[in-house]
């Protein structure tokens, strides 16, 4: 694979800006990997494309040798290639730490500290996540409009009266009905509507802090939008100006994966590993029927990957508009692909190994983005990656974020005892340290 060019260096470059470069030339050295969807394994033949050196090693690691090169904590009996070994500790260093806050990690349970209606229908992770994001927030409902003035910020649905200030629930300018200035708070805010929240806190002088923690980065536009709205990536200048920035919607769609949630698949042996090879044979088995069908978003459940193979065909041919009775799904070719699982899994591994790298250059594009206009802001690892893989929360005010911070380390040793209190009242024993 070719070197990525450099871009343009200047003295003043800052470390986020060093760090937003660097990820872009070790992306570009490994775009095909980046950009391949899993589900070509076969039909695109993926496997050969990996660096010569690479093959053999990673066609006979186990999946716990495989989960020790995702976590960078090794493995039992490994010996990797040093031009792989040097690629999975450069996505390691380059990516964000996403560190759990508060100490050893324990799963989220029912809080007493919602109202019972606040956590009607909402999972357990949910409610970590609005615990911690969400202390004794003030809500209104509206619409973003990512066009409008920042004096007509939130629309409600149907707003009465006329002009911007008699509809905005933020009272027009100068912040909230009663005179108070405001913070924008987005939780998993999908494609576009973290940009948009972003934008409308640089323009609008009554919003005087944002916590935003991102979703969806695949739905994120990268063409012009209307005037005065730029793409939802990139939006910074630093990394616009970066030859070779750009992400596709595959690298986008890859910066959602949960790194942690696979690392634990590959230590259990769990049967979800063998889903992605499913989808592969089935895509072959797809394609080779009539190749115009391709890439087809195929549910066939969600413990499919419970069933053998030819019973999960029988639910996903149909789905692509074909009949299972004419495709042989016990041939020799179907069960030749069905023994390389263990490729597709390594396949999966190094993809995985990219994904927090994509979302750190996302992040780093939003951080920049507000620093360029004098804001002061921060990523801070808010939410336990283990249960919320979206955990880095972009953190920004106009004044100094000495206190906001410091808020937020009191919160996260807080949080522990608020956890043992919400398994006392729920009837529960607090685990003890250590225990995950």
């Amino acid at each position: 694979m070719a070197a990525a060019p450099c871009p343009p260096t200047h003295l003043q470059q800052s470390p986020e800006q060093h760090r937003a470069a660097d990820i872009v030339r070790l992306l570009t050295l490994y775009r095909p990997l980046l950009d391949a969807f899993v589900i070509d394994f076969f039909t695109e033949g993926l496997w050969a494309q990996l660096p010569p050196a690479w093959q053999p090693a990673l066609a006979s690691a186990t999946p716990v040798q495989l989960a020790g090169l995702l976590g960078g904590r090794g493995g039992p009996g490994a010996a990797w290639p040093l031009s792989l070994l040097a690629f999975a500790a450069a996505a390691r260093a380059l990516a964000f730490p996403r560190g759990c806050p508060g100490g050893t990690p324990r799963p989220p349970c029912q809080s007493s500290h919602l109202h019972p209606l606040l956590r009607r229908h909402v999972k357990p992770k949910k409610q970590h996540e609005i615990q911690r994001l969400g202390k004794a927030p003030q809500h209104v409902a509206g619409r973003l409009d990512p066009a409008a003035p920042w004096g007509e910020f939130l629309l409600p649905p149907g707003p009465p009266g006329h002009g911007p200030a008699a509809r905005n629930p933020l009272g027009g300018p100068g912040g909230s009905e009663d005179g108070g200035r405001v913070l924008l708070t987005g939780l998993h805010a999908c494609g576009d509507l973290g940009p948009a929240l972003l934008c409308h806190f640089a323009r609008s002088p009554a919003v005087a802090a944002v916590a935003l923690a991102g979703c969806c980065y695949m739905k994120l536009s990268t063409a012009p939008q209307p005037p005065g709205c730029p793409p939802g990536y990139p939006l910074s200048a630093s990394v616009a100006a970066l030859p070779g920035h750009q992400l596709s919607y595959r690298a986008r769609e890859a910066a959602c994966h949960a790194l942690e949630e696979y690392e634990g698949r590959l230590r259990g042996g769990s049967a979800h590993l063998r889903a992605h090879c499913y989808r592969a044979v089935l895509e072959s088995l797809i394609r080779a029927a009539d190749p115009g069908r391709r890439h087809l978003g195929l549910q066939p459940g969600r413990k499919a990957h419970a069933l053998s193979f030819p019973q999960y065909a029988h639910l996903g041919l149909p789905l692509a508009g074909l009949d299972p009775v004419g495709v042989p799904l016990d041939s020799g070719a179907v069960g030749a692909m069905l023994e390389q699982q263990h490729k597709v899994v390594a396949f999966c591994t190094l993809g995985q190994l990219l994904a927090p790298v994509v979302e750190t250059l996302i992040l780093l594009d939003r951080l920049l983005y507000l620093r360029e206009q004098g804001f002061h802001c921060a990523l801070v690892p808010l939410f336990n990656p283990r249960f919320s893989p979206r955990n880095l929360v972009l953190v920004a005010s106009r004044t100094p974020l000495a206190t906001v911070l410091a808020g937020l380390d009191r919160d996260s040793e807080d949080g522990d005892s608020s956890e043992e209190e919400d398994l006392r009242e729920e009837g529960q024993n607090p685990p003890s340290p250590g225990h995950s």
